[in-house]
C-alpha cells in the first residue's frame, strides 16, 4: 500500500498536530510514522508526516482537502506522492569515487531515484555512465564560454525534468543566477578541511599539519561558496601512522557516504530548510527499507 508524505512549516502555535492529525484520520488515512520539532529560536515548527490512505482517499482530494487547514495555520506544507522517483541529474569531474558509489547504490535500490543523466566537464566517465545505460552529456567550460555552457546545464535540466541536481565532486563553481533558480535543489559534498586548507591537494596539506579526523559535508548550494545549509556531516578516525595516501583514499570514503545519506534525506522529504541552516530529520527504524518500496 502506497504512503504519502506530510510536510509542514509554519509558525509555532497551538493546536497545528491536532489539526493534522485530525484531518488525515477523517479522510481515512493512518499516519505509520511522525517527527516534529519546535524552534524557540525561531519560533517555527516543522513536522513530517508519513500515511497510508486506507480507505482509498485519492491525492488530489488530500491536497485540496488540506488546503483550508494549512491557512488556518499559515503553513508551508506539501503532501507528497510515496510511489513517486524524484528525477535526478548527478554531475562529476574527474574524481569518481562519489559516482560510482551512487551509481551502485541507485543499481541495487538502496536509492531510490531516476537518474535522468549524468554532466561532466570531462570525458573521463563517459564509459562508465553508459554502461549504466544512462545520458551522458559533456558540457566543456572554460573561462570563454561559461555563460553559454551553463545556459546548457540549465536547459537540459528543464527538458530532463530533474527535480534535483546533485554535484558529485563537480569542480566547476556555478554562477549566483542558477543557484538562485534552483535553490533547495542542488546539492554538494566537499571535504570539511575547508577553509582551513584550500587548493587542489587538501589532504596532502593536512597530512603535513597531522590533522586527526577527517569528514566531509553535504550541503545545499548557495551562492556563498560551499556555505549552503548544510544537511549531512561525518568523520573519520586518523593516526600519526597512515599516509597521505590513506588520507585521501579515507576521504573518499567518508565523501560518498555523506553525499548518498544527504540525498536519501532530501528524496524522502526529511530536510527542511531554515535560514541558513536545516532541520533534519531522521530516518525512523527500518525507514530505509519502507522508503525503498515506497
Amino acid at each position: 500500500m502506497t504512503r504519502h508524505v506530510l510536510t509542514v512549516q509554519c509558525p509555532s502555535r497551538r493546536g497545528i498536530v491536532a489539526a493534522i492529525s485530525g484531518f488525515l484520520a477523517e479522510q481515512g488515512c493512518n499516519i505509520t510514522d511522525s517527527a516534529q520539532f519546535d524552534d524557540e529560536l525561531t519560533g517555527m515548527f516543522f513536522c513530517r508526516v508519513s500515511f497510508v490512505p486506507e480507505t482509498g482517499a485519492a491525492l488530489p482530494a488530500l491536497r485540496d482537502g488540506f488546503a483550508p487547514v494549512a491557512s488556518d495555520f499559515d503553513m508551508e506544507w506539501a503532501i507528497h506522492d510515496g510511489a513517486h522517483r524524484m528525477k535526478v541529474l548527478l554531475m562529476v569531474s574527474n574524481f569518481g569515487h562519489c559516482l560510482n558509489d551512487l551509481l551502485y547504490r541507485w543499481r541495487i535500490g538502496a536509492l531510490p531515484i531516476d537518474i535522468v543523466g549524468v554532466v561532466s566537464n570531462h570525458m573521463t566517465y563517459q564509459k562508465v555512465v553508459v554502461n549504466h545505460d544512462l545520458p551522458f552529456h559533456h558540457i566543456k567550460v572554460t573561462k570563454e564560454n561559461k555563460p553559454d555552457a551553463e545556459k546548457r546545464l540549465l536547459a537540459l535540466v528543464e527538458d530532463s525534468g530533474a527535480e534535483l541536481v546533485v554535484l558529485a565532486r563537480y569542480m566547476q563553481v556555478l554562477s549566483d543566477a542558477f543557484c538562485e533558480k534552483m535553490s533547495g535543489r542542488i546539492i554538494n559534498i566537499h571535504h570539511s578541511f575547508l577553509p582551513s586548507f584550500k587548493g587542489a591537494n587538501p589532504y596532502k596539506q593536512a597530512f603535513e599539519r597531522g590533522v586527526k579526523l577527517i569528514g566531509a559535508t553535504s550541503h545545499y548550494v548557495t551562492a556563498d561558496l560551499d556555505e549552503g545549509p548544510i544537511i549531512e556531516q561525518d568523520i573519520v578516525r586518523i593516526t600519526h601512522a597512515q599516509s597521505a595516501e590513506d588520507y585521501v583514499s579515507l576521504g573518499r570514503d567518508v565523501e560518498a557516504a555523506v553525499l548518498s545519506r544527504a540525498i536519501h534525506a532530501h528524496i524522502h522529504h526529511r530536510v527542511f530548510m531554515s535560514g541558513n541552516k536545516t532541520v533534519v530529520f531522521p530516518a525512523s527504524p527500518g525507514s530505509y527499507a519502507s522508503e525503498r518500496m515506497g
